[in-house]
């Protein structure tokens, strides 16, 4: 099993793309969290209005005041208060469940019921970015996403520059177990040279993180460098119409 699902996974990469031309004005940086735990917002919100930015946050309806590996998870105020600030809500499926377990059906109810459950809470809001639960996607489940939203970010690393497939954005991790790996300001330095767009995701943030999320100070540290590279800071919807082209 676990080989086939490393199949779909390849397959999904390479089959069924559709390219877009990423090629924004200058270079582009957008900062995101999935699912989310709470400290996404009462640690890392704080950080971020501190550096006047801007994140996306992927929500499933699922996880709202529960836990999920070890972490508290958000509380309805959290999404309420993150949205009236400013940032971006998007879809993580509703009960964030990995693509590779569901089929096409199973699916679209899953985002049907993550959209009815964020409409009603954030005033009729419509998400119009997804992201992958765990960064599985198939090639079938690449079509319904497709249909309902702007683009779909995954996990892949690297800078998204020139021909890029719209329902597999790359994104680097802001995780503990991955952060010793990249070179940030070198990444930042790509794409500000490319003129491309850095996308990355994280979970839980504070002192003492999980391996998915990491501490107050390396959410500062990648902004800090971020702002140094001379990259303009979006979520990453409003990012969409800045780096993308026909």
């Amino acid at each position: 099993m676990k080989q086939i699902d490393q199949m779909r996974r390849r397959a999904a990469r390479y089959l069924d793309v559709e390219a877009v031309e990423i090629a924004p004005a200058t270079g582009v940086f957008s900062l995101s969290f999935d699912d989310f735990p709470a400290t996404a917002w009462t640690e890392a919100g704080p950080i971020l209005a501190a550096h006047g930015v801007r994140a996306t946050y992927y929500v499933c309806g699922g996880l709202a005041d529960g836990v999920n590996m070890d972490r508290d998870q958000y509380r309805v105020e959290h999404l309420q208060a993150l949205h009236a600030a400013g940032h971006e809500v998007g879809c993580h499926t509703f009960g964030h469940t990995s693509a590779l377990k569901m089929d096409a059906e199973a699916l679209r109810l899953s985002l049907d019921a993550n959209a009815a459950w964020v409409a009603e809470r954030l005033d009729g809001h419509r998400m119009t970015t997804f992201a992958w639960p765990f960064g599985d996607a198939t090639v079938g489940a690449k079509g319904v996403v497709r249909r309902r939203f702007a683009l779909a970010r995954g996990v892949r690393d690297g800078v998204n520059a020139g021909r890029e497939d719209r329902a597999l954005i790359k994104s680097i991790g802001l995780e503990s177990r991955r952060l010793p790996g990249y070179d940030l300001e070198a990444l930042m330095a790509e794409a500000a040279e490319r003129r491309g767009w850095l996308t990355a995701y994280g979970h839980d943030v504070s002192d003492r993180p999980t391996d998915y999320g990491c501490t107050p100070a390396d959410l500062d540290h990648v902004l800090r460098a971020a702002k140094a590279a001379g990259l303009e800071i979006a979520p990453v919807g409003e990012a969409w119409g800045a780096v993308t082209r026909a």
